[in-house]
């Protein structure tokens, strides 16, 4: 019989020091994508927030709670960090292992996502949530204090990390972060 040994998406390759910058992988632990019914977001916020101390953000944004986090993703679409979800009247399904999720830290973060990503991220502020591309990569981004968020599809884990050392190689080069 087979032994099955469950691994992260980026094991083996993180963290990732170079110079000032840190880039390692997050366990953001059971992830949940919820989409409320028609006319049910109201009655989701409310559950959300008795459970977990956080509702519905409102676009383009990330709301912690107590005991958990939603962080918008779309147009009625939700992913909330909790280890238990209450009875919501809205279409959920467990996306835990689906991302890999990584941060990357430091002076230059926003430097090297920049080479990276379209979006003129020095415009966006702490708490702040974008859905764009890393590369060629579909992503979600999260504007931390610490740093920077990314989640792409778990089957990416590889591109991203090469994506990112490899830019950060280049700005660590030119500008000796």
């Amino acid at each position: 019989m087979v032994d099955l040994v469950a691994k992260s998406p980026c094991a083996g390759l993180l963290p990732l020091t170079l110079g000032g910058l840190t880039l390692r992988e997050l366990n953001y632990g059971a992830v949940f994508s919820v989409s409320p019914f028609k006319d049910k977001s109201a009655d989701v916020s409310k559950a959300l927030q008795k459970s977990l101390g956080a509702g519905l953000p409102d676009i383009g944004r990330v709301l912690a709670g107590a005991s958990g986090e939603v962080i918008w993703t779309g147009q009625g679409q939700y992913f909330v960090r909790a280890v238990k979800l209450p009875k919501l009247p809205a279409a959920i399904s467990d996306q835990s292992d689906g991302w890999a999720c990584v941060t990357l830290e430091g002076k230059g973060a926003l430097d090297v996502l920049a080479r990276l990503c379209p979006l003129n991220l020095q415009a966006m502020k702490e708490g702040e949530v974008a859905r764009s591309l890393i590369g060629h990569m579909t992503a979600i981004i999260i504007l931390r204090s610490g740093g920077v968020d990314v989640m792409v599809f778990r089957s990416m884990a590889v591109t991203l990390v090469h994506g990112f050392e490899r830019v950060m190689r280049s700005v660590h080069a030119q500008r000796g972060l």
